[in-house]
């Protein structure tokens, strides 16, 4: 791997990390597209390391937030409800063989299945109850937007399109949804690189981390830059964008993505679903 090849891996991950296009089927289309899949581990390993650069720009943005935390522990709501959302997420991760069950082949009908919650999630918001939006977390929201969190683990659904549609429909307004999934991946990214950080260096994929340590370096710290600028731009603009956007963007990626896998072209894996592979 190049320096080339991991700045563009770093900066899709921090902008899709935190824009609702998933960062995972980005990252898994990329590294399709620049031929970087002959050791799987090493890849698993990379983008781990990608993510710990988007957690930086969560604790950078909200350092206010998480330094209340830090000060009064046993006292923070927020504490209590982000352990609370991430527990729909862990109870699944640990049940369930996600890569698996889903295969290497479900990545075009992913980015449909966001693009569909995208366009649910906008409908929401702007009708009846939900165009009010709340901006009051508690634990029946949180659960709401961890039970989606949830749903996005599977391959190349997104994390954070897949949390606000939880937040939208639970009643949250879309700055609360979108600041507190932001908030989510702090735990969600600590978690992955507990879990698959391990199992990745076990694997021997220090070797491949020794080998490319200055692209590495790169791709975490461009993570990290893209990712504030995505949080920064959603938050200012979140009441004034449409998620049809979005949506419409992952729809098409999905399209074209789905034609690749039928064609063969592009040496993507074929289609797959749950419980076929």
């Amino acid at each position: 791997m190049n320096v080339f090849q991991a700045a563009i891996l770093g900066i899709l991950q921090g902008l899709a990390e935190f824009l609702p296009i998933s960062s995972s089927g980005h990252l898994e289309l990329a590294q399709q597209m620049m031929g970087l899949t002959d050791n799987s581990q090493a890849m698993l390993l990379l983008s781990v390391l990608l993510h710990a650069g988007t957690l930086v720009a969560v604790v950078v943005v909200f350092w206010e937030d998480w330094w209340n935390i830090l000060k009064n522990p046993f006292k923070s709501k927020t504490l209590g409800l982000l352990f609370i959302a991430s527990l729909p997420a862990l109870a699944a991760a640990l049940l369930l063989d996600v890569d698996q069950l889903f295969g290497s082949g479900f990545l075009g009908i992913a980015f449909i299945i966001t693009g569909l919650f995208l366009l649910l999630a906008e409908k929401l918001s702007k009708r009846g109850k939900h165009a009010a939006g709340k901006d009051q977390m508690d634990v029946k929201r949180a659960l709401a937007m961890g039970a989606m969190q949830a749903v996005a683990l599977m391959p190349g659904v997104s994390r954070s399109g897949s949390t606000l549609l939880g937040g939208v429909a639970s009643g949250l307004s879309r700055k609360t949804a979108a600041k507190f999934s932001f908030m989510m991946s702090a735990p969600a990214i600590v978690g992955s690189l507990l879990m698959e950080g391990k199992d990745a260096l076990e694997s021997g994929a220090f070797d491949f981390l020794s080998a490319n340590l200055i692209p590495i370096i790169v791709g975490v710290l461009l993570s990290a830059i893209s990712g504030y600028l995505a949080i920064r731009y959603m938050l200012k603009l979140i009441n004034k964008i449409s998620f049809g956007w979005f949506a419409l963007y992952v729809f098409i990626l999905g399209a074209v993505v789905i034609v690749l896998q039928l064609t063969g072209v592009g040496g993507l894996p074929a289609i797959s679903f749950p419980f076929m592979n």
